[in-house]
């Protein structure tokens, strides 16, 4: 029998560079947003459950622009994602705005998910393929982790620059590293605002926040937490990232992370002007017949 497994999706990030709430932005022809679509993949692959990370000043408008659909075709639950969920023995400064990052999201489910979930970005288009690469390894996996990682080339914007997690991959396809590079255009990356540029291969795996975990992975997000907290509580943009604490665990050999990667085309609107091709790329794939009930 076919174990549950769950599809978090983090949906509390208001989507700076794009300049609104683009969680909720319509990319499809009757008002579906990219994260319908994931979700559709993600019950085909064999989902159960849905999960999402919102904070509550979107709740409303999440829930009545995306919820009230999805709600329809798989369980869903809601989670929030607010700078004072804290550990025990930790409150938030006074002049924090920014989130803790994306591991504190994952952290903020932990009372919600107790079975083997997937991780995914509300406002990335991930493809079919993905979906069922990382449902395959959940229901088969007791232990460790996985990701779906995607050719560089794959996923650029001709809109401005990127922000991706380069990888490093041994010969038995397991990660190794995550480098977080900040500012990618047409693969190349500058970590001096410019002044110089280094190249990427095109096929250079990175990895986009698709991620596959057993539910272990909340103890040592919380006991991670709270050490960066003791350092850096007082730093207003400071951060606990995700690939940060996958790292900790490849480093220390206490987790392998298999990846897994999807030779699909990844689509996503950071910049306003990447929404046009994000339609047009859904809208053919519509046509072709890939979402018919959507």
């Amino acid at each position: 029998m076919k174990k549950d497994i769950t599809l978090v999706v983090m949906a509390a990030g208001m989507g700076s560079r794009f300049g609104g709430l683009k969680q909720i932005e319509p990319v499809g022809r009757n008002g579906e947003a990219i994260l319908d679509f994931s979700v559709y993949d993600a019950i085909e692959a064999g989902f159960t459950k849905v999960v999402f990370v919102i904070k509550h000043a979107i709740e409303k408008d999440f829930k009545e622009f995306v919820g009230k659909r999805i709600e329809n075709k798989i369980k869903v639950e809601y989670v929030f994602q607010e700078i004072d969920i804290l550990p025990e023995g930790f409150t938030c400064p006074a002049n924090r705005e920014k989130p803790w990052g994306t591991a504190h999201a994952i952290l903020c489910c932990k009372d919600v998910v107790k079975e083997p979930f997937a991780v995914i970005n509300a406002d990335d288009f991930y493809g079919k393929s993905a979906f069922l690469k990382i449902a395959d390894y959940l229901q088969n996996e007791k232990a460790n982790y996985c990701m779906v990682g995607f050719r560089l080339v794959n996923t650029l914007t001709e809109n401005g620059h990127v922000s991706r997690g380069v990888c490093e991959i041994d010969n038995h396809s397991c990660l190794t590293k995550v480098t977080e590079r900040t500012k990618i255009i047409n693969c190349n990356y500058t970590e001096d605002d410019g002044k110089t540029w280094e190249a990427l291969s095109p096929d250079t795996v990175v990895s986009m926040n698709l991620w596959g975990f057993m539910p272990d992975i909340f103890g040592y997000i919380e006991s991670g937490f709270k050490e960066f907290l003791n350092q850096k509580i007082n730093v207003p943009k400071s951060e606990y990232y995700l690939p940060s604490v996958v790292s900790s665990l490849i480093e220390k050999g206490e987790k392998q992370v298999k990846v897994l990667v999807a030779e699909d085309k990844w689509y996503g609107v950071t910049y306003k002007e990447d929404k046009e091709s994000v339609v047009n790329a859904i809208g053919a794939m519509i046509d072709a017949g890939l979402y018919n009930n959507i």
